[in-house]
């Protein structure tokens, strides 16, 4: 996972500029605040803005759910190797309170890591640091196509 002092891997190299960032994460505009992949945990950050919102004027709930899984599959995402991805198979959200536009911190944590198949969890803090809403998931690690 380390060549030359560096880490390898698509999570670290989107980090170190080698690799291009997912469209969707620069929608929800994620921004990394701490990583430990010996622990697989991971705190990011996302920017809500108001073309996030319903009708009622919070933050829709796919736009939560997204910001959950791209909190969750980099926890997972910063133990991988370079040859390998991990796509979420089963995403559980649970909604706890309605989330205005906003400055949100995501927390993601590996669970248990099989060979294939891995667990995950994380919650979602708005801007006054309480909990919005928290999820678990399923992901499957297996092997990046040829090109």
């Amino acid at each position: 996972m380390e060549t030359n002092g560096q880490r390898q891997g698509l999570f670290w190299d989107m980090l170190a500029g080698r690799a291009e960032w997912p469209p969707s994460a620069r929608t929800l505009g994620w921004e990394l605040i701490d990583v430990d992949p010996e622990q697989g945990r991971i705190e990011v950050a996302f920017e809500a803005g108001q073309q996030f919102t319903n009708p009622g004027g919070t933050v829709q709930g796919g736009f939560i759910a997204a910001m959950l899984d791209d909190a969750m599959g980099p926890a997972l995402g910063a133990t991988l190797d370079s040859k390998v991805l991990a796509p979420t198979l089963d995403l559980h959200v649970q909604y706890l309170r309605p989330a205005r536009p906003g400055r949100f911190v995501g927390r993601g944590r590996v669970v248990q890591r099989g060979n294939e198949v891995c667990f995950l969890a994380g919650e979602l803090l708005g801007a006054d640091g309480k909990t919005v809403a928290v999820a678990t998931a399923t992901a499957r690690i297996r092997s990046v196509p040829a090109a």
